[in-house]
């Protein structure tokens, strides 16, 4: 079977180029290694997305998700005009729908086993134990390792000692986040940190804690009485942060526990991940215990889901005709072919409590078509975490808004070579 592109990845990036590209009448399919898509925003817990402003480049995905959630009461405008506060469970099926309305062809559990190229892209997928074989015009890499550009041994980027602490996300169900809400609000005066929404129908709210210390921290006093009295490790308070989610009422998604690695350990060792993902989960047992203990609301809570995936940050990232420079962000650098634009700031979660980045712009930045396509095959893209840029560039443009705009803008500069 022939198609004009395939996808390789169903995550954020994924599925917004798969969505466009059927929608401008491609015939596009989209391989997909688990049963679900939606990558990092549906099986990573990865809610809300943050945001960022897109200058109305590239958004039509983002567009067409929120009014297809608005169908299954799957999404939320927050008091910050944040309005991509999803709900991860029933984003599954939302995205499903999206798709099946503009006839695009998905392949579930199913993964690429090799690629050749002759005249257009040889593909053979695994799907189980069956083989497929499909043929293709354009790839478009959207696995967040960078699978495809290996199989086609197109060149990565040479691999920095520098990493981003990974996270294991979960959901504690059952709380009374009135009682909590109240109680949070009345400790916590800093709208910087702690915000709550209380629509009538739902209670929603954001409050965080960290081990930085360059600012005051209305939870500090608990979280250090924690570790004093042994019920929390000083590392398991690296990072803290919850958000409500829209039709889970009396549930709050956790943007923790933050993974602790030792020195020159990295996530893309496979013996390393999977202590990673071991070390996760003893977190999140304990700051659950913790919650019931310390946080009124919490007493008769219960762990509901716990991530399918590690949160990853960063892994590789591929030469593309272009790399992003840190430079070209903080110098607000103009291009020619606008991918997306973004004004995200420079994010860097360390394992070190020293190594912590946040740092501004205050400018709207744009990110060059050239970043998402490989240097030495222009018939293949790449998406997502895995976009062409510098460690410190990648740190600020791999938010979910920007990966689907990377995939819509990858989707629309191929079928303008189709036209």
């Amino acid at each position: 079977m022939k198609f004009d592109l395939i996808i390789v990845g169903g995550g954020t990036s994924g599925v917004a180029c798969a969505y466009i590209a059927a929608k401008k009448g491609l015939h596009t399919l989209l391989v997909e290694k688990t049963d679900v898509l939606g990558g990092a925003i549906t099986q990573g817990l990865v809610v809300p997305s943050m945001k960022v402003d897109t200058n109305g480049i590239n958004c039509e995905f983002f567009t067409d998700l929120k009014a297809f959630a608005a169908k299954y009461n799957a999404n939320y405008t927050y008091i910050d005009s944040n309005d991509a506060w999803f709900n991860p469970e029933l984003l599954k099926i939302v995205l499903d729908d999206m798709l099946s309305s503009v006839n695009c062809n998905i392949l579930y559990s199913t993964q690429v086993q090799n690629i050749t190229k002759e005249s257009c892209y040889n593909v053979t997928l695994l799907h189980k134990m069956l083989s497929i074989y499909v043929e293709s015009d354009y790839i478009v890499d959207a696995t967040s390792n960078a699978e495809i550009f290996k199989i086609l041994k197109l060149d990565l980027q040479n691999e920095s000692e520098n990493q981003q602490a990974a996270t294991l996300r979960f959901i504690l169900s059952n709380i009374d986040l009135k009682v909590f809400s109240k109680w949070i609000t009345e400790l916590d005066k800093d709208t910087n940190v702690t915000t709550v929404d209380n629509t009538g129908d739902e209670i929603h709210l954001s409050t965080a804690y960290t081990w930085d210390e360059n600012r005051k921290w209305a939870l500090e006093p608990i979280f250090k009485e924690a570790v004093k009295n042994g019920d929390l490790t000083f590392n398991d308070t690296a990072y803290f942060q919850v958000f409500s989610i829209k039709s889970m009422p009396n549930s709050l998604a956790f943007n923790c526990p933050r993974i602790i690695l030792e020195n020159y350990e990295n996530l893309l060792d496979p013996f390393v991940y999977s202590r990673a993902l071991k070390q996760g989960r003893e977190r999140i047992y304990r700051i659950y215990n913790f919650c019931k203990k310390y946080f009124p609301g919490f007493e008769n809570c219960f762990i509901s889901h716990i991530s399918d995936t590690l949160g990853v940050r960063e892994s590789y990232r591929i030469k593309g005709k272009y790399t992003l420079k840190k430079e070209d962000i903080i110098t607000n650098k103009q291009f020619d072919n606008i991918a997306f634009t973004c004004n995200y700031p420079i994010d860097i979660h360390s394992s070190s409590k020293t190594n912590d980045k946040l740092e501004y712009t205050n400018h709207t930045y744009s990110i060059p078509i050239e970043t998402l396509i490989a240097e030495k095959d222009e018939n293949v893209y790449a998406i997502g975490r895995i976009i062409s840029a510098d460690f410190e560039a990648q740190a600020a443009v791999r938010t979910q808004l920007s990966c689907f705009s990377m995939g819509e803008a990858a989707a629309k500069d191929i079928a303008k070579k189709f036209n």
